[in-house]
């Protein structure tokens, strides 16, 4: 189980043993060859392989068939399958980099993707980010991020795309400092000194973060989230609350908002989809969980309430069980 502020996590999706490339382009092939495409075998065999086999696939596919997989699919699917199927194919780096350039160049700014991603990857993760962004698109994403957006939300996107937050441990009395500072700079403040926020929440390591919040609780005798929520608001209040739970509990965070994709009328499709992509190999099994403790039903029985057709079947699959 996931440690709190990091440690050991779980995936859903494992390296298939026995894998065989080549075999596996040419069931995919038969699938989609001839009168009709047979869904069931494309998504049972796509989610029941890593990432990293699926790259080896791509190559596969284009050794013994000689077309691109991914060209194939997409002529062959359609609408939000065709979508979760093309997640599956890309790396990581890059799928977090085509969700962010998808989240600026769309029609306005879809700031609780932007917020999503950046606030939960790690320094090596965003490194990555930037670099598979840079070779997709030709352009450069701190700057594209500077262009859509502003004020102290644009400053906090700035140095969470360093991919620079400090890796060392937890330090006592410079955490007891940061927690002054901290009240200092909102509750005990005539109006909030952001920067100070920002400073302090952007560029110290997860566990001095942990200890931070631990000794703002015992000042304050308020936990940090609340005090941001009534000192912060709009975007720049989502960026702060969301680098704070992830601080706190990444799985936790990742519960909620999978939660709150499908609650009330309607789903948010796509936040669900990159949520079950991304974290599928990560900590999907340790999000399941806590979904299960915090909202009293398991995340593969909202996602059957919730989803249809082979896009629900898909996300299942992903999902690997009711329990």
């Amino acid at each position: 189980m996931a440690a709190k502020g990091g440690g050991r996590t779980n995936g859903t999706i494992y390296d298939f043993p026995g894998f065989d490339a080549n075999k596996d382009a040419e069931i995919l092939h038969k699938a989609m060859k001839g009168f009709g495409t047979d869904e069931d075998i494309i998504l049972d065999l796509l989610t029941q392989r890593s990432n990293a086999q699926r790259q080896d696939i791509i190559v596969g596919y284009k050794t013994v068939i000689g077309k691109d997989l991914v060209d194939d699919l997409m002529s062959e699917l359609s609408g939000k399958f065709e979508s979760l199927i093309v997640a599956l194919l890309l790396p990581p780096h890059r799928y977090d980099a085509k969700e962010l350039h998808d989240a600026i160049k769309g029609a306005g700014t879809s700031e609780n993707v932007l917020v999503e991603i950046l606030a939960s990857r790690n320094n090596d993760e965003i490194h990555r980010i930037v670099e598979a962004y840079k070779e997709d698109f030709e352009s450069d994403l701190e700057e594209d991020l500077t262009s859509d957006t502003s004020g102290y939300f644009e400053r906090v996107l700035v140095s969470l795309v360093q991919g620079n937050r400090s890796e060392a441990g937890a330090d006592s009395s410079q955490a007891e400092e940061d927690a002054k500072a901290l009240y200092e700079a909102g509750e005990n403040a005539w109006g909030t000194d952001e920067e100070r926020f920002i400073s302090i929440i952007c560029s110290r390591s997860i566990p001095h973060l942990l200890a931070v919040f631990e000794e703002y609780q015992k000042i304050n005798d308020i936990d940090l989230e609340d005090s941001i929520a009534s000192e912060c608001s709009g975007n720049l209040q989502s960026v702060m609350l969301a680098i704070v739970k992830c601080v706190k509990n990444k799985q936790a965070y990742f519960a909620e908002k999978l939660y709150n994709s499908m609650k009330g009328a309607g789903t948010d499709d796509e936040t669900l989809m990159r949520i079950m992509v991304s974290r599928s190999e990560i900590d999907l099994a340790d999000i399941k969980a806590i979904y299960k403790a915090k909202y009293d039903e398991t995340l593969h029985s909202t996602i059957t309430g919730d989803t249809g057709g082979d896009f629900k079947d898909t996300l299942l699959k992903i999902c690997a069980g009711d329990n």
